[in-house]
């Protein structure tokens, strides 16, 4: 079984923290134990040989870079639009020479390179295909623009980011869309690209959800009736995500797995069983197992030891599947959940 994870924050892991994903992420522990990186980061979660252990398939790859905040900054800080297209692109390199210099891994721009990777995984050299994902489009200078990010190979688009942009509120900065947000949106339908609602304030969630005619996915983001907040989905929210055949991606940091967990609490307090229930959440909400999957955000400002006790590195995705079938889930179902929902929806969409 080919698995599918819609949200892994690569390349900033690359740029912000040094961390090279063509080596183990034992490896890249080993590195980093003297110094403050897993206190700051957390334990490495991803690299090319889990990828391959774990038969991650497809992986959005996120273009994710963090607007400035008083006594916080990094390598892809920004204060300005400029410095946020400067920062991204350089991010979208990356992945392009990624995938120039390894042969195990694959820039995904359409569905010849979808099939491709995925026929690749039945003979002896598999390669991990990447969808590029931009988290936030402050990068994005003016809506026309987006023409040019999308020849580039970006092929998912998110409004905004927590503190929300200049096109859209984000989940801590309660919001609309912009007058910019609109004609964003406008413009990325006219190229067929996918939006990605996740970090959307919940006004902006729905104003998107009335106006954009393209395909809506959330990448990253979990039940709000499971841990309430506003960085997780009503079941209204999921319903009207389902209604345009839309997927979710369960993040698998045990924060938005069981309600008031923090980091000084013990990881065993959150298990694989809680991903199957959150997933099957929404599976209840919606009436069937066809529009929830997984985003992982493996390496997004959190490691290993805020992943549920079980699960150690990316590898360790399938280790969902068996959970789901304890709560019923069919191997149909299951299939479609570890993988299938997000093929059928990046084959029905890619150019």
């Amino acid at each position: 079984m080919c698995i599918v994870d819609a949200h892994e924050d690569i390349a900033y892991g690359a740029l912000a923290l040094g961390r090279d994903v063509r080596r183990s992420a034992l490896e890249t522990r080993r590195l980093e134990q003297s110094t403050d990186m897993p206190l700051r980061e957390g334990l490495c979660t991803l690299g090319l040989p889990e990828w391959l252990e774990g038969h991650i398939a497809i992986i959005c790859g996120t273009i994710f870079v963090e607007p400035s905040r008083p006594g916080h900054s990094t390598p892809c800080t920004y204060t300005t639009a400029d410095e946020a297209h400067r920062l991204a692109q350089t991010q979208l390199d990356y992945y392009h020479r990624l995938a120039d210099e390894c042969e195990q891994i694959a820039l995904i721009g359409g569905r010849a390179e979808l099939d491709a990777a995925l026929e690749s995984w039945k003979g002896e050299n598999p390669q991990v295909g990447i969808v590029p994902l931009m988290e936030g489009a402050d990068p994005i200078r003016e809506p026309t623009e987006v023409e040019m990010w999308f020849e580039r190979g970006v092929r998912l688009v998110g409004l905004s980011w927590t503190t929300g942009s200049r096109y859209a509120g984000g989940d801590s900065a309660p919001g609309p869309l912009t007058d910019a947000g609109r004609a964003l949106l406008e413009a990325m339908a006219d190229l067929e690209l996918i939006l990605d609602v996740s970090h959307l304030a919940e006004r902006a969630f729905f104003e998107a959800m009335d106006c954009f005619e393209g395909r809506v996915i959330a990448s990253h983001a979990n039940p709000r009736a499971r841990v309430p907040g506003p960085r997780q989905l009503s079941d209204e929210m999921i319903r009207r995500l389902a209604e345009r055949d839309g997927v979710i991606g369960i993040v698998l940091y045990n924060a938005f797995l069981r309600p008031g967990w923090s980091k000084d609490d013990p990881r065993e307090a959150v298990t694989i069983a809680d991903v199957a229930a959150a997933i099957d959440h929404v599976c209840q909400v919606v009436g069937d197992a066809a529009h929830v999957g997984l985003g992982s955000d493996f390496d997004g400002g959190f490691g290993a030891e805020s992943i549920p006790a079980g699960m150690d590195t990316i590898a360790d995705l399938g280790r969902i599947a068996p959970a789901l079938g304890e709560l019923g889930c069919g191997d149909e179902d299951i299939a479609a959940i570890m993988g299938g929902n997000w093929l059928r929806l990046l084959q029905e969409a890619l150019p």
